[in-house]
């Protein structure tokens, strides 16, 4: 499993899975399309979208006891432990869920920071998303605390953990360092983060923003000692509408928005939507598939973790293959014009994301060029208040973002090689 290239499923195998997604090959409005835009809202998996609206069709409250009210709460109360037990892989600690991950990763910050009465400033990376990044800005602001920003690796596109550690003391309450970057693809060593700040503040509050990392590979709150960590749905091949976030024992407890005679650990507010718990179970249901085609277990969270790793090799190889091509198709790294940025030999520390551009096009005309030929890819420059700060700290003026799923192919990568060398050679 840890081969350095990646294992590639085999072909059978492969579309198998493309043929659980919603319009993985085409728009049924636009027409055929390759889809290499999943950092922005992955493919949807067909059964939690099917899972979602078999719940929506029913008035019933998941609150009451009665038939209906009771299988919809299931899906609550189940779908919570699952989210927990499974995805994060927490063996305590709460849920929290909003309308997004964002609003998630804005309320767990602000209520460690109000909480919280000891430190003198927070820290977190130039790297982050808006909505960790600013969470931390806004919660420090607020608290009267120093917000400090730990600049990106340009050459890696991560953040290194003794880069990190330049910037913490005996006086800092809360670090926050995303798990993975959604421009660079680059992981972080959320772990060893964790490791080191305790050994400096053994009562620092160490939280990471999972969202551009979780469809990737596995999370484990356990092993990593993380205090938070949040997941988009949408990101995750599950619909939008909601975001979830793991928060510890000692973060569950604390005064937070709550329904007076509600249990102390307990986020939720108002009633709960099943069908989005439902999706989601949906979509863990489908990863511990992948794993049942590789091991035999009885384990939900063992099968989830071999389904996560086997989604992980098949991507590396698919992200290995992106860049170095092969005999008959030249990759990002050998096709005149094509400049892949931040880029790196050890792919072991990349998630299936590439930044990249084509010299003598602007990116917004690039991404048109591409529309043009059936390819959906995204561009990351200054102009958008998502992509400024990131960028700039990157080092680099712009970028062209692909991120394909799992479930393409090779000849899902070799065709996006040929219409590449082809606008390439275009200009």
């Amino acid at each position: 499993m840890n081969a350095e290239h990646g294992i590639l499923f085999p072909e059978e195998y492969q579309k198998h899975l493309k043929a659980q997604f919603c319009y993985a090959d085409a728009d049924p409005l636009y027409g055929p399309r390759l889809f290499f835009e999943n950092s922005g809202g992955s493919l949807r998996l067909r059964a939690a979208v099917e899972a979602k609206a078999a719940c929506e069709q029913f008035p019933d409250c998941p609150e009451r006891n009665y038939a209906r009210g009771l299988k919809l709460a299931h899906y609550v109360s189940e779908g919570t432990k699952e989210i927990l037990e499974v995805v994060f892989g927490a063996k305590s600690g709460a849920l929290v869920t909003e309308l997004s991950a964002s609003q998630t990763m804005f309320q767990i910050v602000d209520v460690i920071l109000e909480n919280v009465k000891w430190g003198t400033n927070a820290v977190t990376s130039c790297l982050e998303h808006p909505s960790a990044h600013d969470a931390v800005e806004y919660a420090c602001t607020k608290t009267g605390r120093e917000f400090r920003e730990v600049p990106a690796n340009k050459t890696t596109g991560g953040i290194d953990v003794d880069e990190v550690m330049k910037y913490v003391d005996k006086d800092t309450c809360l670090v926050s360092i995303m798990a993975a970057s959604n421009i660079s693809g680059n992981i972080m060593d959320v772990k060893e983060i964790v490791r080191r700040v305790k050994e400096v503040n053994p009562e620092c509050y160490v939280i990471t923003d999972a969202v551009q990392h979780a469809p990737h590979a596995v999370i484990d709150v356990e092993d990593w000692g993380v205090d938070a960590t949040n997941i988009a749905p949408y990101k995750f091949f599950g619909v939008r509408g909601c975001g979830f976030a793991y928060v510890s024992d000692r973060v569950a407890t604390m005064m937070h928005h709550k329904l007076t005679f509600k249990d102390p650990n307990v986020w939720a507010l108002g009633t709960p939507t099943p069908g989005n718990f439902a999706a989601m179970m949906a979509v863990i249901d489908y990863v511990c598939s992948i794993g049942e085609h590789f091991i035999h277990s009885q384990d939900k969270r063992e099968l989830f973790v071999e389904g996560m790793n086997r989604i992980h090799m098949q991507e590396r190889a698919l992200l290995y293959r992106m860049l170095e091509g092969t005999p008959e198709v030249p990759g990002l790294r050998h096709i005149p014009n094509v400049e892949v940025y931040v880029d790196m030999e050890d792919l072991t520390y990349k998630d299936l994301i590439i930044a990249m551009g084509i010299k003598g096009i602007d990116y917004p005309e690039c991404v048109i060029e591409y529309m043009k030929r059936g390819v959906t890819v995204f561009e990351r420059v200054r102009s958008s208040m998502y992509s400024r700060r990131i960028v700039d700290t990157l080092g680099i003026p712009g970028a062209i973002r692909v991120s394909p799923l799992h479930c393409h192919g090779a000849e899902d990568v070799d065709k996006f090689l040929k219409i590449t060398k082809e606008i390439a050679e275009s200009v």
